[in-house]
């Protein structure tokens, strides 16, 4: 398989990563993905803005949050965000340390 193929076929299944995401299931929660899988929405979206910056694009982190979200994050939020509870959150700040590293700027 050539170079554009697969980037072609890489770039279709994060397209229906995303969709199932944001369409087929928006009720799972940002922090029930990154406690159980390290990563979710919000570090797709971390990941479109390094990978853009690596090619010289400049994308704030308001920006790939609106490209992959496709609407303003706190719209989203808005939209689908619920309250965690404490267990949840305590399970977040360990996932978080060992999953998000720093940037390499």
């Amino acid at each position: 398989m050539d170079d554009a193929t697969r980037t072609e076929i890489e770039a279709a299944a994060f397209r229906a990563l995303r969709a199932h995401l944001l369409e087929a299931r928006p009720d799972v929660q940002n922090i029930d993905l990154m406690n159980l899988a390290g990563f979710c929405r919000n570090c797709l979206s971390r990941w479109m803005q390094e990978a853009a910056a690596e090619r010289g694009v400049a994308l704030s982190k308001e920006e790939g949050r609106e490209l992959f979200y496709g609407m303003p994050y706190p719209d989203w939020v808005a939209a689908h965000q619920t309250e965690a509870d404490e267990a949840k959150t305590a399970a977040f700040q360990v996932a978080f340390a060992e999953n998000v590293k720093p940037r390499k700027d």
